[in-house]
C-alpha cells in the first residue's frame, strides 16, 4: 500500500520513537508508562505496523472529573494513543503555527499563561477600556464536521487525514452530557445529530482547539483590525480607547462564532475600564500590578492542608508535598503576592508527619507552632 511521504515520516521508526519520548516525559517508570517501556521495541513495532497497514484503532478512554477551577470532565487516552497523538503532532502542527497569528497563547512554544498574562497587561496599560469574553462549553461544543473541513486545508494526504478521522472519531460523545443543544439559523432537526466534542486531556485536541479558533483569530486581526487582542484557549481580551467600538466588535465576534457553532457567556461579555482590573486566567490584571482571584487563593489554602494531611499519613513523599508547594509559589509570583505568600505559607499546619521534615520556605513543622 503507497503512502504519502509526510505519512510515510509520521509512522517511520524516528518519529515513533521521539513521541514516545514526548508522551513518557515526566511519566517514566509509573504506570502505564512504564509497562510500555519494559518492552518498548516491541510495541513501537506493533504500532508501526498497525499504523502503517491502516488498522490502527483507538482505545477506551479513562474519564475522571477535576473541580478546579470548576469541574470538568477529564479523557485520559490509553499511553499508546498518546504516543500516535504526539507522532501526529510532530508532522502536522508545523504548518499550522505558520498560519497562526501571535496573539493565541495557549499550547504553542514560547507561549504559555504567564506570557499571556504579561501581554494582557501590556494592553491594559496603552488603552482605556478592555472586553473579555469566553465560549461556553468550548471543547464540548467543537463541530467535528468544521474542525475536519479547517484540518484538511492544511492536511492535503488522505492517509493522514484518515488517523485524524480515527482520532477525532474516538472522542465522539465523550462530552455529550457536558453539552447542551444551540440551535443556529439554518438549522434542522438533523443539527441535534452532529457529532461534536474533543475529550479534553489529550494533546490533539488542545491543538485542534487552537485549529478550530484560528479563523477567529485572523477575523478579529485582519478584519475588524484589532491589534490589542489575546487568546489563550477559549478566553478573548480586546482593548481599545473607544468604548462603542468594543461593543460592535462584539457583536461581530458573537456573529462569526455561530459560523463555527460557538456562543459565549453573555453576561460575562462587558467592556470595562481597565482600571477596574481585568479577570484573567486566574488573575486579576490592571495597568500597575496583579492580584490573584480569592477563589484561588482558598483553593490552594484547601489543597496545601489536604497535601500536608496525606504526607503526614505517608501518603506522599515530602518532595511530592513540596513540589505541589513550590508550584503555587512560582506561579503566583506573577502577581503581587509577597505578603499574600507570606500569610498562606507563614501559618502552622496542623498534624505531625512520620518523619521530620526537610525545611520548607514559609512552610512551619509541628514544633516551631
Amino acid at each position: 500500500m503507497s503512502h504519502s511521504e509526510a505519512y510515510a515520516r509520521l509512522v517511520g521508526w524516528d518519529n515513533l520513537l521521539e513521541a514516545w519520548r514526548k508522551a513518557a516525559r515526566g511519566k517514566r517508570g509509573m504506570g502505564a508508562a512504564a509497562t510500555f517501556e519494559h518492552r518498548l521495541t516491541d510495541r513501537l513495532i506493533e504500532l508501526e505496523s498497525e499504523l502503517y497497514t491502516h488498522v490502527y484503532t483507538p482505545g477506551d478512554y479513562v474519564h475522571f472529573h477535576i473541580h478546579e477551577p470548576k469541574v470538568r470532565k477529564i479523557s485520559a487516552a490509553p499511553f499508546r494513543d498518546r504516543v500516535v497523538h504526539h507522532a501526529l503532532c510532530n508532522i502536522i502542527e508545523p504548518r499550522f503555527e505558520r498560519r497562526f497569528l501571535p496573539h493565541s497563547y495557549a499550547n504553542r512554544r514560547g507561549k504559555g499563561t504567564h506570557r499571556a498574562v504579561d501581554r494582557l497587561q501590556d494592553h491594559a496599560r496603552r488603552y482605556r477600556f478592555a472586553l473579555r469574553m469566553d465560549v461556553v462549553r468550548h471543547f464540548p461544543s467543537i463541530d467535528h464536521a468544521i474542525l475536519t473541513d479547517l484540518l484538511a486545508r492544511a492536511i492535503p494526504e488522505d492517509d493522514i487525514m484518515d488517523l485524524v478521522g480515527r482520532i477525532l472519531e474516538s472522542g465522539r460523545g465523550v462530552l455529550a452530557d457536558e453539552y447542551e443543544m444551540v440551535w443556529f439559523p439554518g438549522d434542522d432537526l438533523m443539527a441535534a445529530e452532529r457529532p461534536r466534542g474533543l475529550p479534553i486531556g489529550n494533546l490533539t485536541s488542545q491543538f485542534w482547539s487552537n485549529c478550530y479558533l484560528d479563523p477567529l483569530d485572523h477575523f478579529i486581526v485582519r478584519h475588524l483590525r484589532c491589534s490589542a487582542y489575546v487568546r489563550y484557549v477559549d478566553d478573548l481580551a480586546l482593548f481599545s480607547d473607544d468604548k462603542r467600538k468594543l461593543w460592535r466588535w462584539k457583536s461581530d465576534i458573537v456573529q462569526r462564532l455561530a459560523d463555527l457553532r460557538l456562543t459565549i457567556h453573555d453576561h460575562n461579555a462587558q467592556v470595562a475600564p481597565v482600571t477596574t482590573g481585568t479577570p484573567w486566567l486566574g488573575f486579576i490584571v490592571y495597568p500597575s500590578h496583579r492580584r490573584i482571584k480569592a477563589r484561588k487563593i482558598v483553593n490552594f489554602d484547601r489543597r496545601l492542608r489536604l497535601h500536608w494531611s496525606e504526607y503526614c499519613a505517608g501518603q506522599i513523599t515530602f518532595a511530592e508535598f513540596d513540589a505541589s508547594v513550590q508550584g503555587w509559589l512560582a506561579h503566583v509570583s506573577y502577581a503581587d503576592t509577597w505578603g499574600l505568600r507570606n500569610h498562606i505559607l507563614g501559618r502552622p499546619l496542623s498534624g505531625r508527619p512520620r518523619a521530620e521534615p526537610k525545611s520548607i520556605a514559609g512552610v512551619e513543622s509541628p514544633d516551631e507552632s
